[in-house]
């Protein structure tokens, strides 16, 4: 018997130090493939506050509550249990679904360089939410909700292409947990900025001195952080959207662009120290897929502006 118990011991104890690794294999999977989606997750940060711009500062919470509550059921309900099938059935459409989500991203991100240079300005004058009726509240959730389907799924294909490899209870635990906590970083950050300005003009009218000036500078500080963002958001969609048509081109048999950037880089590389070479390739990788990226987007835009009616784009 204390033989036996000993062994049924050894065997509990070997089967929780395999369960303790899968967690954290789970953890460190999650965070690879999270840290993958993270210019999906910027350019949603920066798109949701124009869904409650114009609205009561009283209803801008609840809103932003019924959109993340809506993402939270896109991702769980919707986008996971098809990813999960996806990577278990039909491995092989991984890559078509990542370069649709590339062109998707590149689209976006010329869009809005276009409309920097003012050569589309199809989506840049939208009126005020609140001058346009009773039920508006109710179109902008739904509308918010529906461009977060597609950013969401953008998440979850690259987080899946990230753990393709990996079982099926593997694959919805990890994107469970990326959609739950991007869900909550997104969306917490969404709220901060859009009540940053009402903090900022309390202090500005309630306090004196330091506290007033804080006040005023929070206010006037609003735009120059969502220009920031909007910025570092077609950034990062120039850069992964790029990157998603270069590589999955490659893994479908297309080495052409792949080869292309490789041969540019090389020598700038190879000039520089060896510590440096590292990150000095990722970076020209970068900047190369995401120009490429770009003027890919550029010739998308026009084209889907034509075709989709002004009002229902991102």
């Amino acid at each position: 018997m204390p033989s036996g118990l000993l062994a049924l011991l050894d065997d509990v104890a070997a089967i929780a130090k395999v369960a303790a690794a899968s967690i954290d294999d789970i953890g460190a999977a999650a965070g690879r493939a999270g840290s993958k989606a993270a210019a999906v997750v910027i350019d949603d940060a920066a798109v949701t506050p124009r869904y409650v711009t114009g609205f009561s500062p009283a209803r801008e919470l609840p809103m932003i509550w019924r959109i993340a509550k809506g993402s939270i059921k896109n991702k769980l309900l919707f986008l996971l249990p098809a990813a999960v099938l996806l990577g278990q059935f039909a491995p092989f459409l991984i890559p078509i679904v990542l370069i649709i989500g590339g062109l998707f991203l590149c689209y976006e991100a010329a869009e809005k360089v276009l409309e920097l240079f003012h050569v589309d300005e199809t989506n840049v004058h939208d009126a005020p939410a609140i001058v346009e009726g009773g039920n508006r509240e109710d179109e902008m959730v739904a509308g918010a909700i529906r461009t977060d389907l597609i950013l969401s799924a953008e998440i979850m294909a690259i987080a899946l292409s990230e753990v393709a490899d990996t079982g099926w209870w593997q694959q919805a635990i990890i994107l469970a947990i990326i959609g739950i906590v991007i869900t909550i970083i997104v969306y917490g950050a969404v709220a901060l900025i859009v009540k940053m300005d009402d903090i900022g003009l309390h202090l500005a009218q309630t306090r004196e001195g330091a506290m007033a000036r804080f006040g005023q500078g929070l206010v006037s500080f609003m735009p120059r952080l969502l220009t920031t963002i909007s910025i570092i958001g077609t950034l990062a969609m120039a850069w992964v959207g790029g990157g998603l048509l270069v590589h999955n081109a490659a893994e479908l048999g297309w080495h052409g662009p792949e080869h292309l950037i490789e041969m540019i880089a090389e020598p700038i590389v190879h000039a520089v120290p060896m510590g440096m070479q590292g990150f000095l390739g990722w970076l020209i990788f970068a900047v190369l897929s995401g120009l490429a990226g770009t003027a890919i987007g550029a010739v998308i835009a026009p084209i889907v502006h034509k075709v989709v009616p002004h009002g229902e784009g991102h």
